[in-house]
């Protein structure tokens, strides 16, 4: 969940999506999608083919997945989905880069290296 921008610190992104319970990423449209084949649609238009397939894998991803996360520590942390994809167009949003998004369970406590899966590390090491 980290912005892929430059200009954004990683800790914005995160601190939003754990306060708001969200997990997402970024990649803003305008103007903003009503629907997800409108964003699939956009994204592969102002940006490229690859955030919109990242769209339409994340907006498929049944509701019970877990996901992580790891925040400037290196702490890990775990969520579960619920609900659907959705774009968030809004200017808190915007300035974190974290637009797309679905409704998120985080964890109350982090997850230390030694302690997560060693798949969740092997992605984060790549």
């Amino acid at each position: 969940m980290r912005s892929r921008r430059d200009d954004i610190p990683g800790s914005a992104t995160l601190m939003r999506a754990m306060t708001l319970n969200l997990c997402g990423f970024g990649g803003s449209l305008q103007p903003p999608p009503c629907d997800l084949d409108g964003a699939i649609e956009r994204a592969a238009e102002q940006h490229d083919i690859r955030l919109a397939r990242r769209i339409g894998r994340f907006a498929a991803v049944a509701d019970g997945s877990f996901v992580w996360t790891r925040d400037d520590d290196h702490l890990f942390w775990l969520g579960r989905l619920h609900g659907p994809w959705r774009y968030d167009g809004s200017a808190q949003a915007n300035a974190v880069d974290l637009v797309h998004v679905r409704t998120c369970t985080w964890a109350h406590d982090p997850v230390l290296a030694s302690e997560a899966p060693p798949a969740v590390l092997a992605t984060f090491g790549r």
